[in-house]
Formats: structure tokens, C-alpha cells, sequence
């Protein structure tokens, strides 16, 4: 039985939407639990998903725009906070450098009144991270490894402009491969990184649907840098994907019907492996190709 459980702590985009909570992923093997992005609401998944703030191992940021980081400040400090009751290490996060480490770098500063009357009244100190930024790189590199050496993070830069330093991350243990792409178009740097997974969690646009629902009000631009469904089907048939997961769905699907039209969409690209629309909490058990709510 496979250990490697991927988990969608969030499958929304900026615009919110019913039970879609913002952007992120949560790698399990083991004990290991590597957190990617930290979208709107993540701390509440996590905590859904039986994964507490104070047992996240690592926490990867894709980039910096709003809808991936602007829970990254209170995972970090609800970790501090309940220190208590769940001792925990500084939370290390492995960001690209630029605009997504600056940015964690800065978070706390909002939020000084607060950690100050903490810190005289139940705790001691501040809250601290372990920020680790790394220069993103046009072939996978890797950027992380467990202190077991089991368990190996690669990351790749991807197009997304105008962000010139988002990445998506190759995630490499004993009985799978994970890949999330965080934001993207489809392009080599993303088929380079997804070839022969065994699950791939990537971004998903309905560039059509989009296109006709906004067509005044300038969404254009916009599609030039996510996943077209059509074009994601065919990179991961050539790229040989045995399972397909759809995350950060645009637009939102509202009903049954919109969700499987993103699937129609991957099929008429040509792509004929296990695929999931995701949902919040969908779970996947890493290669078996199982997917089941939690």
C-alpha cells in the first residue's frame, strides 16, 4: 500500500466561491507533511484534513500573488500560538527568490500590535520561520531533501507573467511522484517537470468559457498565462501522466455540470489517464490512482 497521500487544501482562485478555499496542496509519506501554497482559508483545511499547523514539516510557495500566500502569515503564527499546547520547530518555508521571499520575509509586520500583546501575556519571543529562498532555475532542480534522505523537492521555473519567478515543484518519495504546478500556461519547462508521474496536481482554465463569459472585461491578458484544459490534456498524454488532478479552476464550477465540462476539455486534448476535477479535500492515494473524499 502506497504511503504518499496528496490532499487539495484549496482548488479556488482569487474570485471566492462555495467551499472552494485558496490555492494549496498537502504531500503526506509518513509523517512527513510538506504544505504547497497557502491560499485563503488553508489553516482551516489542514486542520480538516487531520493535519494540525504544528505537524506541517515544510511549507513551498509557487509565488507570491495573493490567492497562494494570504494564508502563509497565519499558519505560521497559529503554529506560534498554540506553541503551548503543540511544540513545534520554526516552520521552515522554501520560497524563489524575488517577489515570493520578499514577501514572506515582510508578513509579520501587520501584525506587531498583536504578537506583542502575546508575547507579554502567554508567550515568549516572536513567531519565527526558517525561510529558505532558492534561485529558480529553467530545469529541475532539486531544492529540498528529508533528513532521511527519502523524500526529494524539485522545482522548475514556469511561465506565468508577468510573475518572472513562480515555480512548480516534482515531488520524489520511496512509492510515488507528485508534481504541483502552481500557476502556469502550458509550456516545456511544466512537460519536462511532469513526465511520468504519478500524479500531477495542476492549475486548469476553460480559456473558451472564460473568454465568452468576460469577453468586455479584459480577461484576455489573463489567459495568457494559465493551463488551457485542451492544451494541459495534451501535454500530459505526451508527458505520459498516469493521473491527473484539476486544481485552481477557472472559472469556478458552481454545478455538476461545469465540473464535468473541465473534464470533457482534458479528453478532447487526448488525454486518456485517471483524471479528478478537484474539490476541496479531495484525497489521492499516490500511485494507485485512487481518489476518495476525506
Amino acid at each position: 500500500m502506497t504511503k504518499t497521500k496528496v490532499t487539495l487544501t484549496g482548488t479556488g482562485v482569487p474570485l471566492p466561491s462555495p467551499g472552494r478555499a485558496g490555492a494549496g496542496c498537502l504531500v503526506r509519506y509518513g509523517d512527513l507533511a510538506l504544505q504547497f501554497d497557502a491560499g485563503r482559508g488553508t489553516v482551516l483545511r489542514l486542520v480538516e484534513a487531520m493535519q494540525p499547523p504544528a505537524s506541517v514539516t515544510a511549507l513551498f510557495l509557487t509565488h507570491s500573488h495573493i490567492d497562494h500566500v494570504s494564508d502563509v502569515a497565519d499558519l505560521a503564527m497559529t503554529r506560534w500560538i498554540f506553541q503551548p499546547f503543540a511544540p513545534a520547530p520554526s516552520l521552515p518555508i522554501i520560497a524563489p527568490n524575488g517577489s515570493t521571499a520578499d514577501f514572506v520575509a515582510r508578513m509579520f509586520d501587520p501584525y506587531d500590535a498583536d504578537i506583542a500583546a502575546r508575547s507579554t501575556e502567554v508567550l515568549s519571543g516572536r513567531p519565527t520561520i526558517d525561510l529558505r529562498p532558492f534561485a529558480p532555475t529553467t530545469a529541475p532542480a532539486e531544492i529540498w531533501r528529508s533528513d532521511d534522505g527519502q523524500v526529494i523537492v524539485e522545482a522548475v521555473r514556469v511561465q506565468h507573467e508577468p510573475c518572472d519567478d513562480a515555480v512548480a515543484y516534482r515531488i520524489t518519495t520511496p512509492d510515488a511522484t507528485v508534481v504541483v504546478s502552481g500557476d502556469t500556461r502550458v509550456c516545456d519547462e511544466v512537460e519536462s517537470l511532469i513526465a511520468d508521474a504519478d500524479v500531477v496536481v495542476h492549475e486548469a482554465c476553460r480559456s473558451d468559457v472564460l473568454r465568452e463569459a468576460f469577453a468586455d472585461a479584459g480577461y484576455d491578458r489573463v489567459l495568457e498565462y494559465h493551463a488551457d484544459v485542451v492544451e494541459l490534456g495534451a501535454m500530459a498524454r505526451r508527458a505520459r501522466v498516469r493521473h491527473l488532478v484539476l486544481t485552481h479552476l477557472i472559472p469556478p464550477p458552481l454545478t455538476s455540470d461545469d465540473e464535468a465540462g473541465f473534464a470533457h476539455d482534458v479528453r478532447r486534448g487526448g488525454y486518456e489517464g485517471e483524471l479528478t476535477v478537484g474539490t476541496d479535500l479531495t484525497t489521492i492515494s499516490a500511485g494507485i490512482a485512487a481518489a476518495t473524499s476525506t
